[in-house]
């Protein structure tokens, strides 16, 4: 009705990104400005940008008008398009409209543009808190599933939006500013944990991002939506036996599949010639150590391991996993008890809410740090019994779902293994799908991998 106003056809306002061009034209924004929804924030404040630009052009010039069709476009637009007294009046970002409305038009440019700045903002961090957010995949932890450069989009809906636990905060930063490197919270309130309700819930084999539970400790002692964003692979879900053998995964005492590119560590022995990097390359082959002149062990998916062994340098390619029964003390629960490593451990119960476990001798270090850190007990051993909150504890019932979570690259990445479960309040957000991909080790031509661009996260 607005463009009908405007003497543009209705159905143009049906077509998605035809329609933000007509407002482009319609507003006196140039046409290139449709670059800017290709690029994740600037897409958002551009876009609201353009859209208050576009209802200025109504003679909607004040905050509350603004703030009405951004909160309520549902009620107001129709309601302009409607009444008789909304007009269209002109391109509201070109000069020649600006001097004519001068007088209804804020009286500075400065107010003008803080305005605009601050509803933006306001908007973007409801947009971030609430539906999407945009990531960066730092290292190769998930690889080759995904790649350091690759930026994802996650979805705060799939879960529900998780409420900020830490609402004074810095706009657009997480837990630390830039450059300065002081918080960029301020932790003197902390509300309550409450979760939106999600289309579904975290399945075993969903990338997720979540809070780094670790964070919790000394140095930092941050709150739980200001830890470190972590990204892995949910690999079992509350009330799950979970057992490692041999690098497999097993739930319930089946043994699970593998995520199609994920890594394993291979032996690898050549014949002395040692692999063409390029070789390495192409197949995004990681190269971890190497013994003498002809051995190397090596990270790789299956199928970059079956080629390997095809080249004539290559004499043999096997799977490496550490032996059952060989402690590692760098393993969850960190306990003699428990004859663990990166490629066999378990079996362990992730906890489900409401699920009561008996504390012993063999439960109390998988659920002790869940119990104090989590849970938010007070934790104290008096022998070899536990007591909670000064009492002596026989058991306990856990007053939230937890998780357990691993990189895709088995052998290169500190997950679950190393530090135990994920608490539900951690999760962010679900991996959807990529929107753009660089390697910097490319050349300036190579960067760009256009074949993950728009991929979907499996």
């Amino acid at each position: 009705m607005l463009f009908k106003k405007a003497g543009r056809p209705g159905w143009e306002a049906l077509v998605p990104i035809y329609s933000f061009y007509i407002m482009l034209r319609l507003s006196g924004r140039p046409a290139w400005w449709l670059i800017w929804l290709a690029v994740p924030v600037i897409n958002v404040v551009a876009g609201i940008g353009v859209y208050i630009d576009f209802i200025k052009s109504y003679g909607k010039f004040s905050i509350r008008q603004q703030a009405a069709a951004f909160v309520l476009p549902f009620i107001y637009l129709p309601k302009w398009g409607l009444e008789k007294k909304t007009k269209y009046l002109g391109p509201s970002a070109s000069r020649e409209f600006k001097e004519i409305q001068h007088e209804n038009l804020t009286n500075s440019a400065v107010r003008e543009w803080s305005g605009a700045i601050l509803f933006a903002t306001v908007a973007a961090t409801l947009i971030r808190s609430l539906f999407i957010e945009a990531y960066v995949i730092p290292s190769g932890s998930m690889e080759s599933s995904l790649l350091i450069g690759d930026y994802l989009f996650v979805s705060k809906i799939n879960y529900g939006a998780r409420m900020p636990i830490t609402p004074v905060a810095f706009p657009f930063a997480h837990h630390t500013m830039p450059l300065i490197n002081t918080p960029a919270y301020w932790g003197g309130i902390r509300l309550p944990y409450f979760r939106l309700p999600g289309i579904t819930h975290v399945k075993r084999g969903d990338v997720v991002v979540f809070n780094y539970p670790v964070d919790a400790d000394s140095p930092y002692y941050r709150p739980v939506d200001k830890r470190e964003n972590f990204i892995k692979r949910c690999q079992a879900e509350p009330g799950d036996t979970l057992r490692l053998i041999n690098a497999r995964v097993y739930i319930n005492g089946k043994m699970m599949n593998e995520p199609a590119e994920a890594q394993q560590a291979f032996l690898v022995n050549t014949n002395g010639a040692p692999v063409d990097s390029l070789v390495l390359r192409q197949l995004h082959i990681e190269q971890s150590q190497q013994f003498g002149n002809d051995n190397y062990e090596m990270l790789m998916t299956r199928q970059a391991a079956r080629k390997l062994g095809s080249y004539s340098n290559v004499k043999i390619v096997r799977e490496y996993f550490q032996p059952l029964y060989t402690a590692d003390p760098r393993i969850f629960p960190h306990d003699d008890h428990f004859k663990w490593n990166v490629d066999n451990l378990g079996p362990i119960i992730v906890p489900k809410k409401g699920w009561t476990v008996m504390l012993d001798s063999l439960t109390i270090p998988l659920y002790k740090r869940a119990i104090e850190v989590y849970e938010y007990n007070k934790v104290a051993m008096s022998g070899k019994n536990l007591m909670i909150n000064g009492r002596l504890a026989m058991a306990y019932t856990f007053k939230q779902d937890y998780y357990w979570m691993m990189g895709d690259n088995r052998h290169n990445s500190e997950d679950s293994r190393f530090w135990g479960l994920v608490p539900e309040d951690h999760i962010v957000g679900k991996a959807l799908f990529i929107w753009m991909s660089t390697d910097e080790t490319a050349g300036f031509l190579h960067q760009t991998r256009w074949s993950r661009i728009f991929r979907l996260i499996k």
